[in-house]
């Protein structure tokens, strides 16, 4: 796989992928949910088909203007829609590896949409499903000083969309794939002031490199702002 935008913030989404992309060679990627191309056009630079869907018009235009700069229009298709509507708009079975990032956050039934995602894979493909973290919601509104909010979202009462890896991995589960790895994304990047990673030599490097390091490792991975789950059909 090709050079690809690293950062602190999603430098371990990109590790992931790299690693199953480089074992698959060419593959066929459906981005759901995919907007205006962060993931899709740098796939399709690499080399890769990407299939994106997405409901909003306007970001599928900034799609279509993105790909056309970078010189990758065939190689990428776009169709609007939900992700629930993956079975209408391709072939099932089709894909090698399907995107399913910040969209469970967001649909009505987050099962039928992993079910419309496991439908869509090859056997043998893998999904890279990416949530926001129950956990990092909590501490988040606790350091805000919101200590009653905080104490009142321990149970997920007030974030009834947001995950802990046993709930996403059984939502997985259900849904017909396996999970295979976990990670944590933005252990400390959303912790870190922009001044000092963005100011000091060296500073955005080594945050990666750390984020890296922490990202497959409790209770580090547990705290991330999102939870990251490469699953298997």
């Amino acid at each position: 796989m090709g050079p690809v935008p690293r950062s602190p913030r999603n430098a371990v989404v990109w590790a992931v992928l790299d690693a199953e992309l480089d074992r698959r060679g060419p593959a066929h990627v459906v981005d759901a949910g995919g907007g205006t191309g962060g993931f899709a056009v740098p796939l399709a630079q690499a080399g890769h088909t990407v299939t994106v869907v997405d409901p909003s018009p306007d970001a599928l235009a900034a799609l279509a203007r993105r790909a056309a700069e970078r010189g990758v229009s065939d190689r990428i298709t776009a169709h609007q829609g939900d992700a629930d509507d993956l079975p209408g708009l391709l072939e099932p079975g089709t894909a090698d590896v399907v995107l399913c990032h910040s969209v469970l956050e967001v649909v009505d039934d987050p099962g039928r949409t992993l079910a419309a995602v496991a439908g869509a894979l090859k056997p043998g493909g893998c999904a890279s499903i990416l949530v926001a973290n129950r956990v990092a919601a909590v501490l988040a509104r606790a350091l805000a000083g919101h200590f009653g909010a905080a104490r009142d979202s321990l149970d997920g009462e007030l974030d009834p969309r947001r995950y802990d890896l046993e709930a996403v991995s059984a939502l997985i589960s259900k849904a017909g794939l396996v999970p295979e790895r976990a990670h944590g994304v933005r252990v400390l990047a959303d912790l870190v002031p922009g001044a000092v990673a963005d100011v000091e030599p060296g500073a955005a490097e080594a945050l990666t490199a750390l984020e890296l390091a922490m990202a497959e490792r409790p209770p580090y991975r547990d705290i991330a702002t999102q939870l990251h789950v490469l699953a298997r059909r």
